[in-house]
């Protein structure tokens, strides 16, 4: 790694500035392990204020990894309906169960264990780390990635912006330090309009607003995502929605897709869901998986 970029540490004393602005979300009054896991995952593709509604219903329905396991998939899929990409439900629930299976129902520490859950890639592995264990780790998502870029003035790859995240976490804050971090990113220094007057690193950051942005094309920062309506995405979540009460025949497939008469893109969409796991054939029509009468 570029030594230039291993001395530029963010400083410690960006924590006072967390300490008055940090938000207050309800997944942070938690380090119950699975509650923290059900969050991160929740807030991989999803916008902050639609966890914060749903977060706390979903626990209420499923408290533990037991509860999780223990149920069909479909009752998961059902209860995370209009969140978008269920495609995490099924693995949220496949996790489940091999944490049940594997280390007696107990979320694992270790990164390595942590990642070889479905779903569970390395940065929500990092982010259970410190959250729930609180354990050294730094999590770079892209508000932080975003930070990192322009606090060194250029564009980084994976590897250094961890590298330089990792580094930066002062002893014994690793909580709060991830905390403020993420949400300088989502609060100051956002994506279109960064607040660099109020920014508490405008002082020492390399950028502080003037030229070309170097976030743009820095690895881990999103380039943002295409528009939901009218979109394949879309009618993947209205199926979904529709299953959750009760198989849907093929005959009125492309209507429950939000595409009348459209039978074509329907069926080729449908085929998506079905090899995500996230619908099974059933009878003439379609269900989610572990569907039975009565459920």
């Amino acid at each position: 790694m570029d030594t230039t970029i291993g001395q530029r540490m963010l400083p410690a004393d960006l924590l006072r500035w967390g300490s008055r602005n940090r938000r207050n979300l309800p997944w942070r009054d938690s380090r119950a392990p699975w509650a923290v896991l059900v969050a991160e995952v929740m807030l991989q593709q999803t916008r902050v204020d639609r966890v914060v509604e749903r977060w706390p219903r979903f626990l209420v329905r499923f408290p533990n990894v037991a509860s999780c396991a223990s149920v069909p998939p479909a009752e998961v899929i059902a209860e995370w309906s209009g969140l978008g990409y269920n495609r995490r439900a099924v693995y949220l629930h496949r996790a489940a169960e091999v944490v049940m299976a594997r280390h007696g129902g107990q979320i694992p520490t270790e990164r390595a264990e942590l990642e070889a859950l479905p779903g569970v890639g390395p940065y929500t592995a990092r982010a259970v780390r410190a959250f729930a264990h609180e354990v050294e780790a730094a999590v770079v998502d892209t508000n932080v990635a975003r930070i990192l870029a322009r606090w060194t003035g250029r564009r980084l790859t994976a590897r250094e912006a961890q590298d330089l995240a990792d580094q930066s976490v002062p002893s014994g804050h690793v909580w709060s330090w991830n905390q403020t971090l993420l949400d300088l990113g989502a609060l100051t220094c956002t994506a279109r309009a960064p607040d660099c007057e109020l920014c508490p690193l405008a002082d020492r950051c390399a950028w502080r607003g003037e030229g070309s942005d170097p976030a743009r094309g820095s690895a881990g920062v999103s380039g943002g995502q295409t528009p939901f309506e009218g979109s394949d995405r879309q009618g993947r979540g209205r199926l979904v929605a529709a299953l959750g009460e009760g198989p849907v025949a093929d005959g009125r497939l492309a209507e429950a897709m939000g595409w009348p008469g459209d039978t074509d893109r329907a069926r080729r969409v449908v085929g998506t869901l079905v090899a995500d796991g996230l619908v099974v054939v059933w009878a003439s029509g379609y269900a989610l998986p572990g569907w039975e009468p009565g459920t």
